[in-house]
């Protein structure tokens, strides 16, 4: 079965109090974007198979998609003999949750394919032990994600959002930058912002954007800030990181105004822009 398995960006994300399971709490605003990795999911065979085009990424068990595959198999007790080839569009370490989308396009490929299938609360606490973005690719729609990641509630967005993705040729690590942001914060946290779920206008939208995760990003990449200044000059509505980071991403209502700005862009070597719309 072929398969699309989409990005996401955040458009608010607060970091709250550390967990003891090593992971914090936070509020997000979270959407996906029609950018999107290509995934054949094929039955049969011996054991879990992966293959994958493009970025280079683990094809085993340090995989998500992999995991996502064996933790399906083994809790509804089916044979976990399948292959799974991944051409990678996504950018890799970029904020993006392309590796926890690719695991929620087996958990819901497998779910649709097993005679055992599971229903989706139960296939959304599976995505929360692979990782905290799992689950909202799980959801399928803009999200508020709370706890860990993995309390969802479904939020309207502005229709016709265009994104203006900023790619820089090096990577940051998610547990890197949670780490740093406590390092640089002293640990100190303030009463989470109060969202809702509609924000159906720019007006709405606009003064919500915020990353906690900039501070920690823009302490060793200073030119990230530099790149969200520029995409504000060219006409970008708002401009922020995504999660982690470091893809910078300007805010656009048309998609001939995003492309327009791409080409005005003055890219370092190394960098590349990415055009996508919301979903």
């Amino acid at each position: 079965m072929r398969v699309f398995s989409p990005a996401k960006v955040n458009l608010h994300l607060e970091v709250l109090e550390k967990r003891a399971d090593g992971y914090h709490e936070i509020q997000s605003l979270m959407a996906p974007i029609g950018l999107f990795d290509e995934m054949e999911i094929l039955p049969g065979g011996r054991g879990i198979r992966l293959f994958t085009e493009g970025e280079t990424i683990p094809g085993g068990p340090e995989n998500l998609a992999w995991r996502a595959a064996q933790l399906f198999c083994r809790e509804t007790a089916v044979p976990d003999n399948l292959e799974i080839r991944i051409k990678k569009r996504i950018p890799v370490a970029a904020g993006l949750g392309g590796g926890s989308g690719n695991a929620a396009a087996v958990l819901l490929t497998l779910n649709d394919l097993s005679p055992k299938r599971l229903d989706p609360d139960s296939l959304l606490v599976l995505g929360s032990r692979l990782g905290a973005d799992v689950p909202f690719f799980l959801f399928q729609r803009p999200a508020l994600a709370r706890g860990k990641g993995e309390i969802l509630t479904a939020v309207r967005m502005p229709e016709g959002l265009f994104f203006l993705l900023l790619v820089p040729p090096f990577r940051i690590s998610t547990p890197w930058a949670y780490e740093s942001f406590d390092r640089l914060t002293g640990g100190k946290r303030k009463e989470a912002t109060l969202l809702k779920n509609r924000y159906v206008t720019w007006g709405e939208l606009l003064p919500v954007l915020k990353n906690d995760l900039e501070i920690p990003a823009l302490s060793r990449y200073p030119e990230i800030g530099r790149k969200k200044e520029e995409l504000l000059r060219l006409g970008a509505r708002g401009a922020l990181m995504s999660g982690s980071g470091p893809v910078t991403f300007g805010l656009f209502p048309s998609e001939e105004e995003a492309e327009t700005a791409g080409k005005k862009l003055d890219l370092p070597e190394g960098w590349k822009f990415m055009l996508a719309r919301g979903i």
